[in-house]
């Protein structure tokens, strides 16, 4: 007993140094990549439309960047929830995802285990002795790939003197994977360790250093590695429970995809891992299926073929079952609708379920805020909208004055969870401009949440009117229609600019604010000389003055908004790098 433990006790040690230095090792892959390639993450994002191979492109490129299924997954559901991205189009970018968390095996089957340490140290010199941004961020990534092979080797070493201890190689005897029984136990341990260690990668390394050490066959990774494409999706099923219906759909899609993936490639497991074994074989020379470490001529290679073979393993089954499913997409993504429908009453989209997540991929997080804050912006449209019913159209409609006040309350919820959103995103370790950028959208986010409360008291004002039975004079109301007009017209370019990345031309943003400011300082005159000629009631005089400070504060907010827009205000015909300067058509 006491040797079995002192046997045991080192080879734990070095297992779980390995297994933290290669976690941790992608996270630092993983942020220098995003940083790097930020605008390619950018693009990707957008180029997703109803092409449905488009859509899974972008979702596998985005996933080699971000190294994680589960964060893409995440953040394909917050732009769903924004509406930013269709059902149908979130899940093509999850099959794609699917793909793209299969690199990791393609990046251990380089043969340069052995140079992590060196490549560790000398991209941690430059890491910490360069202060520029881009370099910086390009060395953390390079430190992170030395630490990922590292902590590998460092797990091998541990894994090494297992297949000598008796009670170890017992219990893999009840998981090899020569019969279905045993094939499904296998696909739950692969399950329940990705759950656990809540990393797809972690888990395929720890299967990669029992496979290249002998201390498992190959059918038996191949079988855990299964298991893994189930557990990864876990982490999104919970963070679907109590979310949204959209959330709940895209988690379960992502669900659903993988394990019909997993049940029919276990349907047909002893030929596809022939199959995967006879490509390998071709390529490297040796059967993984009968390659001992026994019989190999060199632990090195025989290595290299497990990893190879396990590579193949997970790529083969996300390709395949990727190509499958293609052909059924907007029909799966019906399915989902079906089983999932839209509950009775309206939902308010939440972050908080989001957030964990999204800040290990700060790039992309802020392209999950930027879509509420587009939203929030939606959202001061549609009170717009309803206000100009109640004040000017009637009716009067309960439901819409409601709904209008309800939206008041849902915008000054999104704006806190912003606030907390990018304040945990902005703590971890990101570039200078995504930096700008969450400090822009924080104060988006404020100025589309104090513009709902103006508005809230513009509806509050006309309310008063009704109540009270006051009627304001023909020209005082048409005056008031204009203004609420041109307003709303102003506000509408303001989120067209921000939604489609325009700069705006100072002149013109001066230009429109100020011809809205006259408008307003005319109406007040005129009252003001109307009440001189003769008696108005004092409390319609007083709702009257209320409203139009109201509307020259809402007109103040949306210029805060224009100056805070990507791309900021330029001057004259000057414009930033990379943006089209634009002048919004002049008003009717």
């Amino acid at each position: 007993m006491n040797e079995t433990l002192s046997a045991v006790i080192p080879m734990l040690m070095a297992v779980i140094g390995g297994l933290g230095i290669f976690m941790l090792g992608m996270k630092y892959m993983s942020e220098g990549m995003q940083a790097v390639a930020g605008n390619s993450l950018r693009r990707m994002i957008s180029l997703v439309t109803d092409n449905r191979l488009m859509a899974t492109g972008a979702g596998t490129g985005v996933t080699v960047l971000v190294q994680s299924s589960t964060v893409t997954t995440v953040i394909v559901v917050g732009l769903v929830n924004a509406q930013l991205m269709q059902l149908h189009q979130a899940i093509g970018v999850i099959m794609g995802a699917n793909i793209g968390t299969t690199i990791t095996g393609w990046i251990l089957v380089l043969k340069i285990g052995a140079w992590g340490l060196p490549i560790l140290g000398v991209a941690a010199l430059v890491y910490l002795f360069t202060r520029k941004d881009r370099p910086r961020f390009i060395a953390m990534a390079i430190m992170g790939l030395g630490m990922v092979f590292f902590g590998l080797e460092l797990m091998k070493e541990g894994f090494a003197p297992m297949k000598d201890v008796p009670m170890f190689m017992e219990a893999f005897e009840w998981f090899r994977a020569d019969t279905l029984g045993g094939v499904l136990r296998c696909v739950l341990a692969g399950c329940i360790l990705t759950f656990l260690v809540q990393s797809s990668s972690a888990t395929l390394g720890i299967t990669i250093g029992l496979a290249a050490t002998g201390a498992i066959p190959f059918p038996t990774a191949a079988a855990l590695v299964l298991g893994e494409n189930i557990g990864t999706t876990i982490t999104v099923l919970l963070a679907g429970i109590g979310a949204n219906t959209n959330a709940k759909r895209t988690a379960a899609a992502h669900v659903l995809f993988n394990v019909f993936g997993v049940i029919w490639i276990v349907a047909i497991f002893q030929w596809y891992i022939r199959l995967v074994a006879g490509v390998v074989e071709g390529v490297h020379g040796a059967d993984p299926m009968t390659m001992t470490l026994a019989t190999a001529q060199d632990p090195v290679a025989f290595a290299a073929v497990m990893t190879a073979a396990i590579a193949v393993t997970h790529s083969g089954f996300n390709i395949t079952n990727t190509l499958l499913f293609l052909p059924f997409l907007k029909p799966f993504a019906r399915t989902l609708e079906r089983l999932i429908p839209e509950p009775d009453v309206r939902e308010v989209r939440h972050l908080k379920h989001l957030d964990a997540r999204a800040v290990s991929a700060p790039v992309l997080g802020v392209e999950q805020s930027r879509g509420e804050v587009v939203q929030m912006g939606r959202g001061t449209q549609k009170m717009m909208e309803w206000i100009r019913q109640i004040g000017f159209d009637g009716p009067r409609d309960e439901r819409i004055i409601q709904k209008t006040f309800h939206r008041e309350e849902v915008l000054d919820n999104i704006q806190s969870e912003i606030a907390t959103f990018l304040t945990e995103l902005l703590d971890a370790s990101v570039p200078h401009a995504i930096a700008e950028e969450g400090g822009q959208q924080l104060r988006l986010a404020h100025e589309y949440e104090s513009m709902s409360d103006r508005l809230a008291s513009i509806l509050r004002a006309y309310l008063k009117l009704a109540d009270r039975q006051l009627e304001l004079p023909p020209d005082h109301l048409e005056g008031l229609r204009q203004v609420h007009d041109e307003i709303a017209r102003f506000l509408d370019e303001a989120l067209r600019a921000y939604e489609q990345r325009h700069a705006l031309e100072e002149s013109w943003v001066q230009s429109r604010g100020q011809g809205i400011s006259r408008q307003i300082k005319m109406l007040r005159r005129d009252h003001l000389k109307r009440m001189t000629e003769r008696p108005l009631d004092p409390q319609l005089s007083l709702i009257y003055t209320t409203l139009l400070t109201d509307y020259r504060r809402v007109r103040a907010h949306i210029t805060n908004v224009m100056e805070a827009s990507v791309g900021g205000i330029t001057s004259g015909t000057g414009k930033p790098a990379g943006e089209e300067t634009w002048t919004p058509a002049a008003s009717p």
